[in-house]
């Protein structure tokens, strides 16, 4: 069916489109009986005004943009639920993107929001953002990054100690005397990974008996987890690792489904070490050790630090918030509740 548009209504009433738009709109500067016919007519066309419309004629479109990485994993489904906690007590709803993994969808979603012209943008980045976030910048459309630091400075952001992260898991499982570790995580060219491993590198270097192996996988599920796991699994005991630190909770999971499948104890021949923290994590069939991010709590600060831009208020025209990690210590390392 055709949309009904306002011309629609003024044929139908008989008047003209300005006197439809000043009677939805500034009734007192039209008579009642104008009034009345107008809306009589929108009742009967079943006439819906145009909301994006009426927002832009305003000056703003009460939209915000967001893109994250994976919406999949529960730590960026709590970023944008954070995110719209916050738009939502501003009078703002929030436009959401997922990559998917993918920094073509990533650019895509960024154009569709300079498209819309949103009034501001959150963005989580998984690729390069140079010009598509100066392309956001050159239209006035102020730009916070969520999980991720603008290196120049420009930028301002919210983001989480992921070199403390990693450091904070490693250490964990060194001081369980495991010594034989591996990093297993998605795609090395995402900063937060490349930052956790680094992170596990500098703990492992203060114990010259210890050594740490990368595994790389394609993608962040829990059945590419549990396809390494089983793989782990095949290796003689003395060439396997006796600790292993993931990228995220999904990964973990999976490695310990797949250990566990093949007959590898956890955590008694290997300890397992998640990050992010997602409420899974805690009743998995083995309770999962993981880095705590305030993921919730993140989103929330951003959103808010992007409303108080809009707003005019008195914040430096850069502000960069970082939040330190915790581990929580369950089964999946220490053996008991």
């Amino acid at each position: 069916m055709k949309r009904v548009g306002i011309r629609d209504v003024a044929r139908h009433a008989g008047v003209s489109i300005s006197t439809v738009s000043n009677a939805l709109n500034r009734p007192d500067s039209v008579s009642p009986g104008l009034v009345a016919r107008v809306r009589a007519s929108v009742d009967e066309l079943s006439y819906v005004p145009l909301h994006a419309a009426q927002q832009l004629r305003a000056g703003r479109s009460g939209l915000l943009g967001m893109t994250v990485i994976n919406i999949a994993n529960p730590f960026f489904a709590e970023l944008v639920a954070g995110a719209e906690d916050a738009a939502s007590a501003a009078g703002l709803r929030v436009l959401v993107g997922n990559s998917s993994d993918d920094a073509a969808k990533e650019r895509d979603h960024l154009e569709l929001f300079e498209r819309v012209q949103v009034d501001g943008a959150l963005v989580s980045p998984f690729g390069p953002l140079g010009p598509s976030l100066e392309r956001l910048r050159s239209r006035a459309i102020p730009v916070v990054l969520v999980d991720a630091v603008d290196d120049a400075g420009v930028v301002s952001s919210v983001s989480f100690d992921d070199v403390a992260g990693g450091r904070l898991a490693t250490e964990h499982l060194l001081s369980l005397g495991r010594r034989r570790l591996a990093f297993v995580g998605a795609r090395a060219e995402v900063r937060q990974v490349r930052d956790r491993l680094a992170g596990a590198r500098a703990a492992v270097a203060d114990h010259p008996d210890a050594t740490i192996e990368p595994i790389w996988t394609e993608r962040t599920a829990s059945d590419i987890g549990r396809a390494f796991g089983e793989e782990l699994a095949l290796r003689a005991p003395s060439e396997r690792p006796d600790g292993i630190v993931t990228s995220n909770d999904h990964l973990a999971i999976g490695l310990v489904h797949g250990l566990i499948s093949r007959g590898v104890r956890v955590p008694e021949d290997v300890g397992v070490v998640g990050y992010d923290d997602i409420e899974f994590a805690a009743i998995a069939a083995v309770p999962l050790t993981s880095v705590r991010q305030p993921a919730r709590e993140m989103g929330r600060a951003a959103a808010q630090l992007l409303v108080a831009h809009l707003s005019g208020d008195p914040a430096p025209e850069y502000t960069h918030r970082v939040y330190q990690p915790e581990l929580v210590a369950r089964e999946s390392t220490t053996g008991g509740p």
